[in-house]
């Protein structure tokens, strides 16, 4: 008697390499989002000067920044809390000077004011004077 068994076929192990690709992919992706950023360079900030207007021929409403609580308006000093009353009269923009050594987070600061965000600001700088 003879038996018939069914041969047994070399089972061949399958890799499946998909995974290592996608590994790989993924570690360029990285390398690539790292490798292609811009370095962030401090650059200092030079503000323009002006070298015909004078301090007496700048427009009006001027209002001068000193300091966070210390302003100027037309040459009178104000409260930044009385700015909306003070210049509810006046017709135009408000043309904000401020020192050119000034910080850049003063003028942030007094951009965000309350007081001054349904009105139009021009920044106006002066001439240097000479020694």
């Amino acid at each position: 008697m003879s038996l018939h068994l069914p041969s047994r076929r070399e089972r061949r192990v399958h890799v499946d390499s998909s995974l290592s690709i996608v590994n790989i992919v993924l570690l360029l992706i990285f390398y690539f989002l790292l490798a292609g950023q811009a370095p962030r360079v401090e650059t200092p900030l030079e503000l323009a000067r002006s070298t015909t207007l004078s301090a007496e021929d700048l427009p009006s409403p001027v209002l001068e920044i000193r300091g966070p609580q210390d302003w100027l308006l037309d040459g009178a000093a104000i409260r930044p809390e009385m700015l909306p009353a003070a210049l509810a009269s006046a017709p135009g923009p408000v043309h904000l000077l401020l020192d050119r050594a000034a910080p850049s987070s003063l003028l942030m600061q007094v951009l965000r004011r309350p007081e001054l965000a349904d009105q139009d600001i021009r920044l106006v700088t002066q001439k240097d004077v000479a020694p």
